[in-house]
């Protein structure tokens, strides 16, 4: 297979001897600077490009990681900053790589108006990925991985570099030895006495950046501490940073051990305390600070790591990629391998690999795989026929061009910040964005551009919903604000004050003037829009209210709230109706199904709940998320829900029946949102568009929907 090179091709994968993508009709490099051979995209780097897996022809197809520098960015100064930033990363590589913990740089060049660098292939799962397979780590686990890192911090803060980014995507667990090896070096930067960012820009991720980097953008060794205490609290309770960093702020670093279910020694648990300290004068200042209280803490711990050591390993062992202990080469696995598009070529290479039981099953899933193309192929071709009356005699193009399930459309990015709000138009050709960087913006759907930022929230902005008209968005903000905006003039109509805490969510009745916020001052209130006071304040729950609905008709509104209850409530007398109890922890999302009978429901507990709107009876649980439910939606015809979730995924479910109809991955990390269009684009075959956003990647992806 064959990776085109174009970022926004939407299917880049091509089988040999093409010379044109058959997704977007770009030109097929065979070999890039004439001897990569580019074989997969490894992830999306959120509107600056890709990063993919290559074989190096001169060596012997040996594998390489590629990355692209394709920014979509605004301005001359956010251009800039990219291609600094990109050959940041380059210099970094070339000067730290000679650690056998650090990726080696390959090269660094331009071609076809793209920057690229290219670098070792580390073959191993990051430890995000490894606890998405487990539960959490031990306390054992985690000395491990302490003492195995600290040297390399060492290593760059002794050459005046701070990482800037440390968490469990950027540490990956090497297979060949068992090491850890610190990757993603694009946010990194030479020490000066203070590194000041353009305001309005953070480099680093919410929850595992100290306050110091995120207000003002400086940093020095002990910044680099706190990301790596902060990574070890993730590993040891499965909870992300960010979660509790977007409800509490830097306050979580007091009590985090609380959120631990195993116990802990007294020693690793003030390791940790000192690691996550707020204050950077409290916080260890250098490695061999942080190495000298876990040496003292157990007498056993050079046990806890094998092979590792406590000085810094300044010098690269050039057999480390290509020989075990005892001499053997090594096989390096190629993750491109594991999903061929058309697996048939793999299986007559199956045999040559070691090991006749791993052989055996890699054979049997590369049938599965063969048979499920096969199938796929017959029924692209049937959908073509259907639809547009021939069939193609190329079945791929028809794979590409003709999809028989939901498939990413494009990544749009624009803002600064985390996106946690989505909104679409009434006609659903545009939709509006909320966004951690204090904007506003809106976006044009069948041109899939930025229309407009609306400037003027001094906090976050939370939620987003437009007037029915669709000529007014409204906006809610951390700043305990709400703002209605006019979208031909971009100008702000009014501010609407009177919550004591962040607004959390906002609903639009039917009649248009009537809109209902959520807070985290625990109340709702309704406002009148035309004249901009408060109508009333509906008073039940006692935590901060997380997500409100309004019913079909306009009658009935649904709350839900971190006190883990759901309550319904007769918006034409304020009173409440009932409260619903069934979730394990907070209920952070509701909607309401067209239909007006049912709730949907997602918690803090994993799951989606469907409730009987008159009765409070749970119809179904929907189990699969590993992480907090942070949005869900409906689609148009009332028949599918969409369950956004911390785990990076998007799940979409069959209301009816409670099964799984597909699993969406794009996102790299947390996913903040995910809405379906309001009304279904083509009728005959219930094709819609579908919005998310991501939380630490800061882009918003386009999913087309084809049930």
């Amino acid at each position: 297979m064959l990776c085109c090179l174009n970022p926004d091709c939407p299917n880049p994968m091509n089988p040999d001897g093409i010379k044109y993508c058959q997704s977007c009709s770009a030109p097929l490099i065979q070999l890039l600077r004439g001897h990569y051979r580019v074989t997969g995209v490894l992830s999306d780097e959120g509107g600056f490009g890709k990063t993919y897996l290559a074989e190096d022809e001169d060596k012997l197809n040996e594998p390489g990681v590629v990355k692209q520098l394709a920014p979509k960015v605004h301005g001359t100064w956010a251009l800039n900053k990219a291609i600094e930033l990109f050959k940041q990363e380059a210099q970094r590589l070339q000067e730290l790589g000679r650690h056998s913990q650090i990726p080696t740089l390959l090269a660094y060049f331009e071609q076809d108006s793209y920057l690229y660098l290219v670098q070792e292939f580390v073959d191993g799962d990051n430890l995000l990925k490894e606890l998405q397979k487990r539960s959490t780590y031990k306390e054992s686990e985690i000395r491990g991985i302490l003492l195995d890192l600290l040297p390399v911090l060492k290593y760059i803060h002794e050459r005046g570099v701070v990482h800037r980014d440390l968490k469990p995507q950027n540490i990956i667990h090497r297979l060949v030895d068992d090491k850890y090896v610190l990757i993603d070096f694009g946010a990194s930067k030479q020490l000066t006495a203070t590194v000041q960012t353009k305001p309005g820009t953070t480099i680093g991720s919410f929850g595992y950046s100290p306050i110091e980097q995120i207000q003002g953008g400086e940093v020095c060794p002990a910044s680099d501490f706190f990301s790596l205490g902060a990574t070890c609290f993730h590993l040891l309770t499965n909870i992300t940073p960010f979660q509790l960093w977007t409800q509490h702020g830097y306050a979580w670093v007091n009590n985090w051990e609380k959120h631990v279910r195993t116990p802990l020694s007294k020693e690793i648990v003030q390791v940790i305390h000192k690691l996550l300290k707020k204050d950077i004068e409290e916080r260890y200042q250098s490695a061999d600070e942080v190495m000298r209280d876990l040496v003292a803490t157990s007498t056993s711990v050079v046990s806890l790591v094998p092979n590792s050591s406590f000085s810094s390993n300044n010098s690269r062992n050039s057999n480390s990629r290509s020989r075990n202990s005892r001499g053997r080469k090594t096989v390096i696995r190629n993750p491109a391998e594991k999903r061929p598009l058309l697996p048939f070529p793999r299986l007559l290479s199956a045999s040559s690999r070691n090991g006749s039981i791993r052989d055996k099953k890699l054979t049997i899933r590369w049938a599965i795989a063969s048979v499920v193309t096969l199938l796929g192929l017959a029924s692209t071709q049937v959908y073509g026929y259907v639809r547009y009356g021939f069939l193609l005699s190329n079945p791929i193009f028809l794979i590409s061009s003709f999809p028989s399930s939901s498939y990413l459309q494009n990544t749009l990015t624009g803002h600064d910040g985390s996106v946690a709000s989505l909104a679409y138009s009434p006609n659903a050709r545009s939709f509006a964005s909320g966004s951690y960087d204090r904007t506003v913006k809106l976006w044009d759907i069948p041109n899939q551009q930025e229309i407009r930022t609306f400037k003027g929230h001094s906090g976050w902005v939370g939620a987003v919903v437009f007037g029915r008209d669709g000529k007014h968005l409204i906006s809610g903000s951390y700043d305990k604000t709400i703002k209605c905006w006019d979208i031909a003039s971009g100008k702000e109509i009014r501010t609407l004050e009177g919550h004591s805490g962040s607004v959390e969510t906002l609903a639009l009745l039917p009649d248009n003037k009537t809109l209902i916020s959520g807070s985290y001052d625990s109340t709702i209130k309704l406002w009148d829009l035309t004249t901009g006071e408060e109508i009333r304040t509906l008073e039940g729950h006692f935590d901060r209210v997380a997500a409100i609905a309004v019913s079909p008709d306009g009658k009935t509104l649904v709350s839900g709230s971190d006190d883990k209850s759901i309550k319904v409530w007769d918006l034409q007398t304020g009173e409440l109706v009932r409260t619903f109890k069934g979730h394990k922890d907070r209920v952070s999302a509701v909607t309401i199904n067209p239909d007006g009978k049912t709730i949907v429901s997602g918690s803090y507990d994993n799951t989606v709940r469907i409730w009987k709107i008159d009765t409070g009876e749970i119809l179904k649980t929907l189990k699969g998320h590993s992480d907090w439910i942070s949005s869900v939606s409906i689609n148009a015809n009332g028949k599918l829900i969409a369950s956004a979730s911390g785990d990076s995924t998007i799940r979409i479910w069959n209301l009816e029946t409670g099964e799984i109809f597909q699993v969406l991955r794009g996102h790299s990390s947390y996913v903040g949102t995910a809405v379906f269009s309001p009304m279904i684009q083509d009728k005959s075959f219930n094709e819609q568009t579908l919005i998310s956003s991501g939380m630490e990647d800061n882009t918003i992806k386009i999913w087309r929907m084809s049930p």
